[in-house]
């Protein structure tokens, strides 16, 4: 049981780090975004691709 939060902990940490290279490729704050992810999840990784770039102007 231990080892199955391990590898929980794991994978979200993972993909936080994941997300805060995308979040700054898209011109976004990386420790904001890391810090989202691990209370978000998956959920912070649609939102990096899904939202356009802070300077984007339409």
């Amino acid at each position: 049981m231990a080892f199955m939060k391990m590898e929980a902990a794991f994978g979200i940490g993972t993909l936080a780090l994941i997300n805060a290279g995308l979040a700054e490729q898209k011109g976004r704050s990386r420790l904001i975004w890391f810090l989202i992810t691990l209370v978000t999840g998956p959920l912070a990784t649609l939102l990096i691709v899904v939202l356009d770039r802070p300077d984007h102007r339409g």
